[in-house]
């Protein structure tokens, strides 16, 4: 992908940095060799062989622990993860009859669990059970395969095939989890361990859609019938000061308008909650399914033909330079704006988002740049 004749990075996953981290303490563990290269080879689930970088490894009660730290390189995703380290402990502990069952034949059962920075899943609804650390199934499996592979070099064949304990910790993710949207999932005292792929590739949308996907999960699962979809946190303020809906209840869409009420209605949720401020809903009510300006700046000759179609002529064939230009001219040129106009551009926004949630009833709230509701259809 190109910007400006420059080519963005891709980058890996937190989950394929912890299967990085593991496999290398897992190496280190059973006496293999690493010499001085640096990195470590894993397979990633596209059945492709990537090579990470290590930043150290090191063992401590005499060999019995060993560790091995990674650090999260830079893509040009705008992830909070990037340069974050992320530690793995490998030891060998005794089996539990629950492990043995979970284990391959011939090979040793693999525990993974979550030290500190990763978070713990507190409510239903996600693709991990409750209680149980927020490692996703993908990363679980990567970390899974690349120790075993470690597990099959052993140079120390006397080491008994016990379960394989990894433990994952991240020092800075209680931190960085305050500046994601995992309290709100019922993820509590850290980050999550995400990634599908292995694969981190720049401004995708997969990390906003299994957000906005996990989120409804979690609503659904908690008892919510109603769901809140916001464009943005001012938006989503000033829903929660009118109506104060359970946490769960709200859903960050950003500008993934189609993904999030396709799911809403797949979700089997009886209402929606649309809230946006003028740039954005007048971009939802003229139909347009992903609103954020790399996908199109919003065209204002046609805008403003809209609205003038919706009982506003004033505003046909007028130059605007933004769409909060034009806001401030229906205030001040359409008599009644705020009585009529402002609710049918809502009214429009409305019907579209309905022809998309395929069920629940749309409820769209437009919402001022001063962060207030000023008009709304029901």
């Amino acid at each position: 992908m190109a910007s400006r004749n420059r080519i963005l990075r891709s980058g890996y996953t937190t989950g394929a940095y912890a299967a990085a981290a593991a496999k290398a303490a897992a190496l280190l563990l059973v006496g293999v060799p690493q010499g001085d290269a640096g990195g470590v080879e894993i397979p990633f689930p596209d059945r492709m062989r990537r090579t990470l970088r290590v930043r150290r490894v090191w063992a401590e009660e005499n060999g019995k622990r060993a560790f091995a730290s990674v650090v999260k390189e830079p893509s040009d995703d705008p992830d909070v993860t990037n340069g974050i380290e992320i530690i793995a402990r490998v030891t060998l502990v005794p089996s539990t009859p629950e492990a043995i069952s979970q284990g391959a034949a011939a090979m040793p059962p693999v525990a993974i669990k979550g030290g500190t920075g990763v978070g713990l899943v507190m409510k239903p609804g996600l693709a991990v059970s409750v209680g149980e650390p927020a490692i996703n199934p993908v990363p679980r499996s990567m970390i899974r395969e690349a120790v075993l592979e470690a597990w099959e070099k052993r140079v120390l064949t006397s080491q008994k095939a016990e379960t394989i304990e990894v433990i994952l910790s991240i020092p800075e993710g209680e931190r960085i989890a305050e500046k994601t949207l995992n309290s709100r999932l019922g993820i509590k005292g850290g980050i999550s361990i995400l990634g599908t792929t292995g694969i981190s590739r720049p401004l995708s949308s997969e990390a906003w859609t299994a957000t906005i996907t996990a989120s409804m999960s979690v609503a659904r699962a908690m008892g919510a019938k109603e769901v809140v979809l916001s464009t943005g946190r001012t938006s989503e303020r000033a829903h929660m000061e009118r109506y104060a809906l359970p946490e769960e209840a709200y859903v960050m869409m950003g500008d993934y308008v189609r993904h999030a009420l396709k799911e809403s209605g797949a979700h089997g949720f009886q209402g929606v909650h649309l809230c946006a401020q003028w740039a954005k809903l007048l971009k939802i009510a003229m139909a347009v399914p992903q609103t954020h300006v790399r996908h199109g700046a919003i065209d204002l000759e046609k805008a403003a033909s809209f609205v003038a179609g919706l009982g506003c002529p004033d505003l046909a064939g007028r130059p605007f330079n933004t769409a909060r230009e034009m806001l401030s001219s229906i205030a001040s040129s359409c008599e009644g704006a705020s009585g009529t106009i402002l609710p049918a551009v809502c009214g429009a926004a409305k019907t579209y988002a309905e022809s998309l949630a395929c069920g629940p009833n749309v409820h769209v709230l437009l919402v001022s740049y001063e962060g207030e509701i000023i008009a709304e259809a029901c």
